[in-house]
């Protein structure tokens, strides 16, 4: 609910601000260690990219109110913002955009690491799993640039927009597509934030849907194989259906303004 939203975040303000907070049974502040706040920003923004991997990626309705408490906390305290991205961009390089390339001298099993992929006893995760957890984090940073915390007092812009999702999105279009994460990952991102970006950016936005369905889908269609057909196919019903109604949908379990009441 609504209310147990702002009990969470108000703990989490209270004590990245200093404030002694009841946790785990005893009492807690930053102040008992010289460096207990720079631990509790690191671990903070650990947890919230956790909770994009972990929970967002089992249940996409999750991604909205994990993201306007990150944004709001974001938005207090800018470190925290910017451990969020670090560990973002270190789970999930294709959040930066950015698809590692395999050098010299650099083995196999730490290239899948660098791609994102878990590699336990020399055993790298399956693929659906790798791609489970990318869209969760994907869908998390899609949801973030479009939240704010609606009891701030919104003098500011947001401290990490939807000009931050633009440019995402553009960019993942310069680049040359990757089987199966590309399109996975775009209609992920659309999802989430494709109905914020049409509102903000209009004909540009539709410009832009028109060229990923002109051109770039072509592009990942070549270089899919027919055991990587499904993210292909959502994406392109998806896309279909978008630009013959010239409308994106609100995301499914967004946060409308009854939320706030309950």
């Amino acid at each position: 609910t609504g209310s147990q939203l702002r009990e969470i975040f108000d703990k989490i303000n209270n004590l990245l601000s200093g404030k002694s907070v009841h946790s785990g049974g005893r009492t807690v502040s930053v102040t008992q260690h010289p460096q207990g706040l720079d631990f509790v920003h690191y671990k903070l923004a650990e947890k919230f990219v956790n909770q994009g991997e972990e929970e967002v990626a089992s249940h996409h309705e999750a991604a909205f109110p994990i993201a306007v408490v990150a944004s709001g906390i974001w938005e207090i305290h800018p470190r925290v913002g910017d451990l969020i991205l670090a560990h973002l961009h270190k789970k999930c390089p294709y959040s930066v955009p950015f698809y590692p390339v395999l050098k010299d001298g650099t083995s196999l099993e730490e290239y899948q690491r660098m791609l994102g992929y878990q590699v336990k006893e020399s055993k790298i995760e399956q693929q659906d799993n790798f791609l489970k957890r990318m869209s969760g984090m994907i869908r998390l940073y899609a949801a973030i640039i479009q939240l704010r915390w609606p009891y701030g007092n919104r003098q500011g812009t947001h401290p990490h927009g939807l000009n931050h999702g633009w440019r995402w999105l553009a960019q993942m279009l310069n680049m040359e597509p990757l089987a199966d994460v590309t399109a996975t990952l775009l209609f992920d991102f659309l999802e989430v934030c494709g109905n914020a970006l049409m509102k903000q950016y209009q004909v540009q936005f539709w410009k832009m849907m028109l060229l990923i369905q002109e051109d770039y889908f072509p592009r990942i269609e070549a270089i899919t194989s027919s055991g990587q057909m499904g993210s292909l196919m959502r994406f392109k019903q998806f896309l279909e259906k978008c630009l013959q109604q010239k409308e994106i949908p609100l995301p499914k379990g967004s946060l409308q303004p009854s939320f706030w009441r309950s």
